[in-house]
């Protein structure tokens, strides 16, 4: 699924490219900010356990500073520094009485290739990879939870890895897909984008001797970004 996005990509900036050039463009820069919720989770993989902690979406924030550069017509680049909240809330379906949390807070650095097609109103197409570096994290449990931790009843099949243990890895890095419309105004630019971020690194440690063989991010989110246009 990845390959085929890169492939898309590739062959829709070639062909941006050759149209282009075929009409005067004068290159833009762009400096904004931007601010959105995130909905994120975590796939959790287990090696040697029976079963592994399911994850919902958890709301929380993310905003920072953009720079955009469009170099050719319908194509340009992007590059941001966001502060970005991100982690999992575990699914007790089961278990209802049961809470648990982990929020992990990252200093994020993304590099788009966004493409655009419109006037006034445009529709824009963002992707590209990001790496990010961990800045916190911090682990909430209700004391339902807490006690049938420490009660000694918890079945060897189940994995609780993830409880009382903060990060591994501080360094974490994926791909960003995003689309959405951006509105062209006197006062300057407003662009309104949902993205998706695949997590390709792993939260804990994943080797062979490790409780999980994945603990990926995975990170839904809406961005409001206001550009100003320097030259």
């Amino acid at each position: 699924m990845i390959k085929r996005y890169i492939l898309v990509l590739i062959f829709s900036i070639i062909t941006l490219l050759s149209y282009g050039q075929k009409k005067e463009f004068k290159p833009e820069w762009n400096v904004g900010v931007g601010f959105g919720p995130t909905f994120s989770s975590v796939d959790f993989q287990v090696t040697r356990l029976s079963r592994g902690p399911s994850t919902k979406n958890m709301l929380q924030y993310h905003g920072g500073v953009a720079i955009r550069y469009l170099s050719e017509n319908h194509l340009g680049f992007i590059a941001e520094l966001n502060y970005s909240q991100q982690g999992w809330e575990q699914n007790f379906k089961e278990d209802p009485e049961y809470a648990h949390s982990h929020q992990l807070n990252y200093l994020e650095l993304p590099f788009m290739t966004h493409i655009y097609f419109g006037k006034k109103v445009r529709f824009i197409f963002n992707l590209g990879p990001k790496i990010s570096f961990l800045l916190s994290d911090s682990e909430k449990m209700n004391q339902a939870l807490a006690d049938y931790l420490s009660s000694g009843n918890v079945p060897a099949t189940m994995a609780t890895h993830q409880y009382y243990r903060m990060a591994d890895k501080k360094i974490d890095y994926g791909l960003i897909a995003g689309m959405g419309l951006e509105f062209r105004t006197a006062i300057g630019n407003f662009a309104l984008e949902g993205r998706y971020s695949f997590g390709l690194g792993d939260i804990y440690n994943n080797t062979k001797s490790d409780v999980f063989s994945r603990s990926a991010n995975r990170v839904i989110s809406a961005k409001l970004t206001y550009y100003v246009k320097l030259f």
